[in-house]
């Protein structure tokens, strides 16, 4: 019912010409603007995906929707084929983040690559409007150039390039964060990847990459302190299947656990005595407060309760996520649940509820949800040729990686 519900923020919510997935949409009436999220809008494809596979929507009307989708982010502006945080769903134009990040933007684009590749993998038949679509989907895939985004040939991805500004906003995509789908995506790249040593001494090897002290007796392998807000676990294993993933780094399914357990033990030790905190009502993560919107995590805790948090979170603790769904679901509707499921936040020491959903919150609760009960996702994406070589490539080890034909054979076919 969550998973379906939630849903709806991306076929009923959709922008309607673009059928992109808005940014931010009310509890009730739609917004007076045409803001598309493009890492959003990677989520919404893939719960498209899932509504497809579960029977909410026919394969035919999916197909059609990803059409339109993709006439628009054909139109779009890119900057070096990476596309910017925020576009116009009306007129595919650019809309700036900020007034120097207004171009292209590495890690939503691999967001929404994330996405795209399982589409191309999960409508796979010979129908030629399936073909059509795949077809599509790989001319915007190749046109990516991650090689460009090394900055003259640097050991780092680059977050942001913009035509106007340039490197200036020079953020690098380095230590641990949600940069680590981005840098997978690179390395398999068909026509511009980056080499090796660009993920093991940039983004490996950079302040806030290794951890190892432990919080609530849990030792904790990489990341900030306490592991920070829960999206690290999700927004990257949307598509990488965590599950004996491994490289010289760490063991990922171990990483996205315990960073999951800290989170939790700590809404239940609640050492800021905020109301509600318990073992039924956890989750830290970004989202909107009472004072905007912040990347709340054990460190910058103000009370504010993300459902996101432990809703995505079923695959690294089940038992704790399904005890918060349902205290969540035990509150009064018009609080918490309304036409796209469970609002962005709640704070309830200020008795602060909020009256919008958000895409990057709500896309991963349809996503792994599904990939706790069939693992669909995971399968669909870490089965897809590109990403089996840039998994090989950096030196990761999968039980899907000795699985099916090799992956170099089935990208040259």
């Amino acid at each position: 019912m969550v998973q379906r519900q939630t849903f709806r923020f991306f076929w009923e919510g959709a922008h309607p010409l673009s059928h992109l997935a808005r940014d931010r949409q009310k509890t009730t009436g739609d917004p007076d603007n045409d803001l598309v999220a493009i890492g959003g809008s990677g989520f919404g494809i893939m719960a498209i995906v899932v509504a497809v596979e579960r029977g909410w929507v026919s394969r035919d009307e999916a197909v059609a929707r990803l059409g339109t989708m993709l006439s628009c982010l054909e139109q779009t502006p890119r900057y070096h084929g990476m596309f910017p945080h925020f576009i116009n769903g009306r007129t595919a134009e650019t809309i700036p983040f900020s007034r120097k990040d207004e171009g292209g933007d590495v890690v939503e684009t691999a967001l929404l690559f994330q996405g795209l590749l399982c589409a191309r993998q999960y409508f796979d038949r010979a129908a030629p409007q399936e073909r059509n679509l795949r077809h599509r989907i790989d001319r915007l895939w190749r046109e990516a150039e991650w090689d460009w985004y090394r900055r003259d040939g640097g050991n780092y991805l680059y977050w942001h390039w913009s035509p106007r500004h340039g490197w200036a906003m020079n953020r690098k995509v380095a230590g641990w964060n949600e940069g680590l789908l981005a840098y997978v995506l690179a390395a398999g790249a068909p026509d511009h990847a980056i080499d090796p040593e660009v993920y093991h001494q940039g983004f490996a090897s950079g302040p806030g990459f290794r951890n190892g002290r432990s919080y609530h007796g849990i030792e904790l392998p990489l990341g900030m302190d306490h592991g920070g807000p829960l999206f690290i676990a999700h927004y990257s294993f949307c598509g990488l299947d965590p599950r004996g993933l491994t490289d010289r780094h760490a063991d990922y399914w171990e990483q996205n656990v315990r960073h999951t357990r800290i989170n939790y033990e700590h809404c239940v030790a609640n050492p800021h005595g905020h109301a509600g905190y318990g073992p039924d009502c956890w989750g830290l993560t970004s989202s909107h407060g009472p004072k905007g919107y912040v990347a709340h995590a054990p460190g910058k805790d103000i009370g504010v309760i993300t459902p996101s948090a432990a809703l995505s979170s079923f695959p690294y603790a089940a038992e704790e996520a399904v005890r918060a769904l349902r205290y969540f679901l035990a509150k009064p509707k018009h609080r918490i649940w309304g036409r796209f499921g469970f609002v962005d936040a709640f704070c309830e020491s200020r008795d602060w509820y909020a009256r919008t959903y958000l895409a990057i919150n709500q896309g991963p609760i349809v996503i792994m949800i599904e990939n706790f009960r069939t693992g669909l996702l995971w399968n669909l994406f870490m089965n897809a040729p590109e990403v089996q070589v840039g998994l090989r490539k950096l030196g990761f080890t999968s039980p899907h990686l000795s699985q099916g034909r090799d992956a170099m054979a089935m990208l040259t076919e």
